[in-house]
């Protein structure tokens, strides 16, 4: 077994950031309920920890259980003073440029959050005061660029995809390079690294300056999902819901590749939004692809939005499987019809504030067995509404395979349990079946135990 290497070292920042007052200072270093210091930790070692093929964060915590990060001013400003962090964060005996980046992003972000969340949009409720929210994050992490035509593609995807389907991300990410767009992802590795990097090869041929790669992540996932090292602009959002809203308010489009149920969720999210009959003449780009062999993927999530939203909701997003060109030449059209409907509705191109994201995806869904047994999966619920519940499951579902509470609660109490109409659970028996069989769930997926157990109602008495 290899051993871990271990450096202590002192970083300060290039650009930015470069002083705190003491009161952010203290926050930071703050070991109570309300401080900042086990998310700084966290956040911190998931950054140093680029390229780690762990998807569990609490097996990253306890793999680097002796890492510390601590705080100072300085007379040049702030430092971070890292003990026994990650050797492969260093290149003799000096920090990677890109990781320290990203380092001071999580600090930016963290501090920003806790500092002016509430002061931004005091006077505003419900739905319009979480839209803002995630507005004002992005545009502190200087992420909004005003007057570029739409050109950001989020990709989603698994991270503990096969070789073959990595390989065709990066095909992908060729292609949609090869056409000036950016790209956009959960900023870990997989199918979040692999457009990323094909787009940068495109990009180079294409002589593109400033390419953006943007990774968007939060505290519960990231140290599962480490940054990959292509990342040139890192923004760590409060909460899941946030991070997904953030997908859609800053990018112009979205292509999927095979993932688990984590990209699930990501599914019916977006389809709760364009299931909204507010949103029904908002062009959104919405691609599902993978290479020849994934089919499977698709046709399992296919099936299942079929059988619980039936066929409108197939008809909010295309497939195509094996053709890397098609899918950045439908991209090209449909970004080009996204222009011109926010050219004709007034709508800004860095963004999209006319898109109505409901409260009910935009509230933090809190993974507990209790919110998981009481769910509604039901088909009398409207369409979106339906999907937002299902995508609450999902979340779940992911919690409890790679997020550190999640796990200590399917420890304590066992398996979550879901529960609903019998139609709506078969379907979602499939479906997970299918992800574990396919060995989505985890990486290590041969050590997989299901986290969760459906529940089956009682059948209705024969009088």
């Amino acid at each position: 077994m290899m051993t871990e290497a271990f450096v202590n070292a002192s970083v300060t920042p290039l650009e930015s950031l470069d002083m705190l007052s003491p009161y952010e200072v203290a926050k930071l270093q703050d070991k109570s309920q309300g401080g900042l210091y086990r998310l700084l930790r966290q956040c911190a070692l998931a950054v140093l920890n680029c390229g780690s093929e762990l998807d569990s964060t609490r097996t990253v915590l306890e793999r680097f259980s002796g890492f510390d990060v601590q705080i100072s001013q300085k007379h040049r400003g702030v430092q971070l003073d890292l003990i026994n962090a990650p050797a492969s964060a260093f290149v003799d005996g000096r920090i990677i440029q890109g990781i320290r980046e990203h380092l001071f992003a999580v600090l930016r972000d963290l501090l920003y959050v806790e500092d002016e969340f509430d002061k931004c949009c005091d006077s505003l409720q419900g739905s319009a005061m979480a839209t803002n929210m995630v507005f004002h994050i992005l545009r502190h992490a200087n992420a909004l660029r005003p007057h570029i035509k739409p050109n950001l593609m989020v990709c989603w995807g698994g991270h503990s995809i096969s070789r073959h389907e990595y390989d065709y991300t990066k095909k992908v990410g060729y292609e949609l390079g090869l056409r000036g767009m950016n790209i956009c992802t959960g900023c870990g590795p997989g199918a979040m690294k692999g457009p990323m990097k094909g787009a940068t090869i495109a990009h180079a041929k294409q002589r593109i300056q400033q390419a953006r790669y943007v990774g968007v992540t939060e505290p519960g996932i990231i140290a599962a999902e480490s940054p990959n090292p292509i990342v040139n602009e890192l923004i760590i959002m409060p909460d899941i819901e946030k991070r997904l809203e953030a997908f859609v308010r800053l990018g112009h489009g979205i292509v999927v590749f095979p993932g688990g149920a984590g990209t699930a969720e990501e599914i019916l999210y977006m389809l709760g939004i364009l299931l909204r009959e507010e949103n029904r003449d908002i062009p959104f780009p919405f691609i599902f692809t993978g290479p020849a062999g994934s089919e499977a993927y698709f046709d399992t999530v296919d099936a299942f939005i079929r059988d619980t939203l039936g066929e409108r909701a197939r008809g909010l997003y295309e497939i195509i499987i094996d053709d890397p060109h098609r899918v950045a030449e439908r991209s090209r059209v449909l970004l080009d019809q996204v222009t011109l409907h926010r050219k004709a509705v007034g709508e800004s191109y860095h963004y999209n504030w006319q898109l109505h994201i409901p409260l009910q995806l935009q509230r933090p869904f809190e993974p507990t067995h209790a919110n998981m047994a009481g769910l509604c999966l039901s088909r009398s619920l409207p369409d979106h509404e339906l999907a937002a519940q299902l995508r609450c499951a999902l979340s779940g579902i992911v919690a409890g395979n790679v997020k550190e509470p999640g796990i200590r609660a399917i420890e304590e109490h066992g398996p979550f349990e879901l529960q609903g109409e019998a139609e709506v659970m078969g379907a979602l028996d499939r479906l997970l079946t299918a992800f574990v069989e396919q060995r989505r769930m985890k990486i290590n997926y041969e050590e997989y135990t299901p986290c969760f157990r459906l529940a089956r109602p009682e059948p209705a008495a024969v009088n």
